[in-house]
């Protein structure tokens, strides 16, 4: 008989860092009375297609919070440029984990289904790296450089993403054929990937847009793009507290 193949153990990392510019201490903030970190590790855990969930951190005070709620952390470097160099500092001691999805700590509210449709392309197909976009309907985001935009090709692997509005549409005066795609920060590697990607020098167009995921473009690297219908609400400033726990009691939460 043929050995039955082994399937891949998948882990999601949120990456939790307690120095932040617009909000100090913002993982441990609490939302309706649990800790913002707690919240975002169990919506993670719900995922049927992740088997782990793990708190990168380089922060005691983050760590004894996970600890307390029974969830795993790894200890990490303070001096990491980036999300995803924390997450390949993970990585690189974690030789047991196939795939990684990079979840942001600051969506609490993050859909369970979204996550695990992202990281389906890498179970069925070749495919490396995937993330997420959803249609832009707001004018204000469509031209906003704070809105990361995103194109893709014929079969949805990105082309570029920029803070620029694109696609230019030079002729078209439809608006009903004006399709501007707004990139969603979650990202799906095999951790062949994310370890390349953290080894390669920072490149031209991602330091000139500040955009990490122009490295991987820049480098080869095809990078899937799911659409969502919407994006999971994310806790940027103190004020954001408030709209996301109406959120939670709308759906009951």
């Amino acid at each position: 008989m043929t050995p039955k193949a082994k399937s891949p153990v998948i882990a999601a990392i949120i990456p939790a860092r307690y120095a932040s510019t617009r909000f100090p201490g913002k993982p441990l903030v609490k939302i309706a009375g649990v800790t913002m970190i707690e919240r975002v590790y169990l919506q993670a855990a719900k995922c049927k297609l992740i088997s782990r969930v793990i708190v990168a951190t380089d922060d005691q005070r983050i760590a004894e919070a996970v600890r307390g709620f029974g969830g795993e952390v790894v200890m990490t470097r303070d001096d990491h440029a980036s999300g995803t160099d924390r997450l390949a500092e993970v990585a690189s001691r974690l030789r047991d984990i196939d795939i990684i999805v990079n979840i942001q700590g600051d969506e609490p509210l993050i859909e369970p289904e979204s996550v695990d449709s992202v990281v389906t392309p890498l179970l069925e197909s070749s495919v490396e790296m995937a993330t997420a976009a959803r249609v832009l309907s707001n004018p204000a985001e469509i031209e906003s450089p704070q809105v990361v935009k995103v194109v893709v090709d014929q079969f949805q692997n990105a082309l570029y993403f920029s803070r620029r509005t694109l696609p230019f549409y030079r002729d078209t005066t439809d608006s009903s054929e004006l399709i501007h795609l707004g990139h969603i920060g979650i990202y799906v590697y095999t951790r062949e990937c994310l370890l390349k990607i953290s080894s390669l020098a920072p490149t031209p167009l991602e330091k000139a847009e500040c955009l990490e995921q122009l490295r991987a473009l820049e480098n080869g690297i095809k990078i899937r793009v799911i659409q969502f219908e919407t994006q999971a609400l994310a806790v940027d400033v103190p004020e954001d507290v408030e709209k996301i726990e109406s959120a939670l009691k709308l759906l009951h939460i």
